[in-house]
């Protein structure tokens, strides 16, 4: 089934670096989360970021508030492969110490880290290892002669405020930036980014800030970053919610799989249910993400109530299931292999992916390209 484009083409920006991953330039928009366990608690900390990276996070934010959590970033670096960010607010020497300790990127909220001379040890100390640099604006804690000239916070103080540190870091000749501008107003957050977009050729690290809870976050985070990513916007990106961070990922590769941008891990096309199903379509469905959650590649799995739209979605999946008077109906790559009783049917349905997804990592190792 061919699906028509929803984004624009990509912006074109200047790419970095984040450990082994690319942002910007082309690359493919990286998801990240932040890990909420007390990073100087390591063993804690690395089986949070391991269960991260096993949710396909390319890369994860740890934050520093003091001295011994930056200090444990080296015993946290030495067991984990995936890219680690520092977040730092206040004091500039922690991004100094975290960089000491071998950390890939930082993340500075130009509203707090103080003087310029302050940015540039930072910057002195980055230069070595080219760490990039996220200039973190948000709209909670904007510089104070920002929001006298302006009044309040909005989309054109943010701008300022990221153009001006900007300028600190391009007149120290470091151009391994990347920005955000997050806001917990979605329209505030979609029209800063879009200002700044025409004014610098930056990647851009996208996020509504402070978004809430899994269903009011996963909403607002899809319709801000949804308008963004339409209109080509975006490297990398991070879903907020006050939740387990691991559904941070989970719905930020949810939000680029529905915009074509990324085509990790099952997607499965599921009814709503009414008075025809003949097969227990909710219960099968959250079991079935459950259980399919670690699989990487791009698996089209439908599970479809009845015969309505059923035959139709189960023709264009890899793996379907149809409810049915007679029986459940098992499709394989869009055709009908036998009925499948309703106890046997998540089991069945969880063999069926995993074979499919095992000829795909097949498939992917003699192509060489892995799962998007």
């Amino acid at each position: 089934m061919k699906e028509s484009a929803l984004t624009a083409p990509r912006r074109t920006t200047r790419p970095v670096r984040v450990g082994a991953v690319q942002v910007g330039g082309g690359a493919p928009i990286s998801v990240q989360s932040m890990t909420n366990t007390d990073t100087r608690q390591v063993d804690a900390t690395v089986a949070q970021i391991q269960a991260l990276a096993e949710a396909g996070a390319d890369m994860v934010r740890l934050s520093c508030p003091d001295s011994a959590s930056a200090l444990a970033v080296g015993a946290i670096r030495q067991q984990v492969t995936v890219p680690l960010i520092a977040d730092i607010h206040f004091d500039y020497r922690l991004a100094v110490l975290a960089l000491q300790q071998g950390i890939d990127g930082l993340r500075i909220n130009p509203g707090n880290i103080g003087s310029r001379q302050r940015v540039a040890e930072v910057v002195q100390a980055a230069r070595e290892r080219h760490v990039p640099i996220r200039i973190g604006v948000n709209a909670g804690s904007l510089e104070k002669d920002l929001l006298a000239r302006y009044g309040e916070p909005c989309a054109e103080a943010m701008v300022d405020s990221a153009l001006h540190h900007i300028r600190i870091l391009e007149d120290l000749d470091y151009p391994e930036i990347k920005v955000s501008l997050k806001a917990s107003q979605v329209g505030m957050t979609v029209a800063a980014y879009r200002l700044l977009a025409q004014q610098v050729a930056y990647p851009l690290h996208l996020g509504i800030t402070e978004a809430g809870g899994l269903l009011s976050g996963t909403v607002k985070s899809s319709i801000g970053l949804g308008l963004l990513l339409a209109d080509g916007l975006g490297d990398t990106l991070r879903v907020s919610l006050s939740a387990d961070p691991v559904q941070e990922v989970r719905v930020g590769f949810a939000i680029l799989k529905a915009l074509g941008l990324r085509n990790r891990g099952v997607n499965i096309v599921s009814c709503p249910t009414c008075a025809r199903q003949s097969l227990p379509v909710i219960e099968v469905v959250a079991r079935l993400e459950e259980r399919l959650a670690h699989i990487r590649e791009p698996v089209r799995v439908s599970v479809m109530g009845c015969v309505v739209n059923g035959p139709g979605e189960a023709r264009e999946s890899m793996v379907g299931l149809v409810g049915g008077e007679g029986g459940n109906l098992l499709y394989r790559h869009g055709a009908p292999v036998g009925k499948v009783s309703d106890a046997e049917a998540l089991e069945r349905l969880v063999a069926e992916v995993e074979q499919a997804a095992a000829a795909l990592r097949a498939e992917a190792v003699t192509t060489g390209q892995a799962a998007g």
